[in-house]
């Protein structure tokens, strides 16, 4: 009845006012500056990414044997997060549904989740949930708006290549059950960070496709309003939104050709979501990982590009974290040891992002990060701003700095080689 009572409010005003709990949830958002992704499910098991069903054409009566032998003996919510801690995250995504229609946690209304399909039947989401909130760490939770399992689900770009009866399709029957579902998840995991939506983008907005996004929007802001709600279409922002989203790309950039129509907001905290190799769920062949200091300076750069970083991992089938993995969080989490002060609660400085790094500022101090330096000498372009003093944050040491016009040099001791030489200063 709450489902319905909703949606029937909604349907009659789909204007979205933030309530001050979610504005205070934006900010929290904007200062915590980095989390984990997880990316974790059935297809583990095949070792081939979180797209193996749709890559190699899998008949989704197939693919359904999958969960019998889905047993992640390994899997430890404590340990995870504890990991997840030391490296310095402020809260984890976890995908609760992916693409492939499977539900990482006990839900009334599929059997196809891993308590009732698996002979784990243990509750993922709940288990995480419990050490999250004994960690401190806050709890987000990725949800498929698409599904390649499910009969009802009306046919998509991806879905149509897998095979599927289309007298099947309901979207109102479909609509019923993903709301269904996300009122599990915002009824009985405790406080959500957030709800993270992914796959709309299989029905482009130019069919004429409605997701009833602001119904849906409306019904999580009901149960939760400190939830906040992000979707990876790759657009701009829908109202009922509360952070935007940018995938394997910073903010503004479009290397990947996801982000081609996806302006910046300046009215909403921003998220990009970058994965440590080159898939997002377990891959047994995917060895291509990103150095650790190449992972350090990409958090820094979203900092300072004002957002925050979602670092991937794809777990593996037996619920252990990659050694690759757990070796680059270690490295994450001694940086932030020492620098975390200069990114956790910053936003973008006066300075713009430039060639040789970015800035970051908390009120009158400005944080100036060298990532990529081959001199010692730095021209800022400091406007109508007085500097009081320039130092080291490492160490205190003062740096020598003279006005230039309307910039700034800084006198460096020597040419930065470390993978991030941080230069405090105190503006007037």
């Amino acid at each position: 009845m709450l489902l319905l009572s909703v949606i029937g409010i909604c349907a009659q005003d789909t204007t979205y006012i933030p309530t001050p709990e979610n504005i205070a949830a934006r900010k929290e958002f904007q200062d915590e500056k980095f989390g984990i992704f997880l990316h974790w499910g059935v297809y583990s098991m095949l070792g081939d990414g979180e797209w193996v069903m749709w890559n190699k054409r899998i008949n989704r009566h197939e693919y359904d044997q999958l969960p019998a032998g889905f047993y992640p003996s390994k899997f430890n919510a404590d340990a995870w997060v504890a990991a997840f801690k030391a490296a310095g995250a402020k809260y984890i995504t976890i995908t609760s549904r992916h693409h492939d229609g499977f539900s990482m946690f006990k839900s009334k209304v599929t059997p196809y989740n891993i308590v009732d399909a698996t002979p784990f039947r243990r509750d993922i989401l709940k288990e995480l949930a419990k050490a999250c909130q004994k960690a401190g760490i806050k709890i987000h939770i990725y949800y498929s708006h698409m599904d390649w399992y499910r009969d009802d689900y009306p046919t998509g770009s991806t879905s149509k290549e897998l095979p599927h009866d289309e007298s099947t399709t309901n979207w109102k029957s479909y609509y019923k059950f993903m709301n269904d579902q996300l009122t599990e998840i915002l009824t009985n995991y405790g406080p959500i960070g957030a709800i993270w939506f992914d796959g709309m983008w299989d029905h482009a907005k130019e069919t004429g496709f409605d997701w009833q996004l602001p119904e849906q929007y409306a019904l999580i802001h009901k149960l939760q309003p400190a939830c906040l709600i992000g979707n990876n279409h790759h657009k701009a922002i829908n109202p009922g939104e509360d952070f935007q989203l940018f995938e394997q790309d910073l903010p503004g950039e479009n290397t990947t050709g996801f982000s081609g129509d996806q302006k910046v907001s300046n009215t909403v905290p921003l998220e990009t979501c970058q994965t440590m190799n080159k898939t997002w769920g377990y891959s047994i062949t995917d060895k291509d990982y990103k150095s650790k200091d190449e992972l350090i300076q990409r958090l820094v750069r979203v900092a300072g590009m004002n957002g925050n970083l979602l670092l991937n991992i794809g777990p593996r089938p037996d619920g252990q974290l990659p050694v690759e993995a757990v070796e680059r969080l270690q490295a994450i989490g001694k940086w932030m040891s020492l620098y975390g002060y200069t990114i956790y609660g910053t936003r973008g400085g006066i300075i713009a992002p430039q060639k040789w790094g970015v800035t970051t500022q908390k009120d009158k101090t400005l944080y100036i990060h060298i990532l990529n330096l081959k001199e010692p000498t730095l021209l800022l372009p400091i406007e109508g701003r007085k500097i009081l003093q320039a130092h080291y944050f490492i160490n205190g040491t003062k740096v020598r700095f003279n006005k230039m016009k309307n910039k700034v040099m800084l006198h460096l001791d020597k040419i930065p080689t470390d993978v991030d030489e941080v230069i405090v200063i105190k503006l007037k």
